[in-house]
């Protein structure tokens, strides 16, 4: 198997394993947060009805204009503070964090702390 495909198997599995332990409510959502290259979302998940609840992505146009690049501290932490900021008012204060196979270090790391210090709590 080559290195590509065996990276991908393993963030596979991770994922799997966290997702077992993880299950969003109406009450206490999940908070799912995907990082790409060039761009992070983050969105809240209540997986009893399947639907998106709160969802911000550095693609959107406001964010866009603020920042020039999506895929950095910096977008991460404005996409994590709008977050809570619509979460807040949809009366979201508890959620359940999901880090979707990734390390929890660097531009994830600073997505939990914009969003804890905005007023979500995880």
């Amino acid at each position: 198997m080559d290195r590509l495909k065996l990276k991908a198997l393993r963030h596979a599995r991770r994922k799997r394993r966290i997702r077992k332990k993880l299950f969003g409510t109406p009450e206490r959502p999940r908070l799912s947060v995907f990082r790409s290259l060039k761009h992070i979302s983050a969105q809240l998940i209540d997986d009893v009805s399947g639907r998106t609840l709160v969802q911000v992505a550095s693609t959107e146009k406001d964010l866009r204009s603020a920042m020039p690049h999506g895929g950095n501290k910096a977008a991460a932490t404005r996409v994590g503070a709008l977050l809570a900021e619509r979460a807040k008012a949809k009366g979201i204060t508890r959620v359940a964090f999901d880090r979707n196979g990734f390390r929890f270090h660097g531009r994830l790391k600073a997505l939990a702390d914009a969003a804890r210090e905005a007023g979500l709590s995880f």
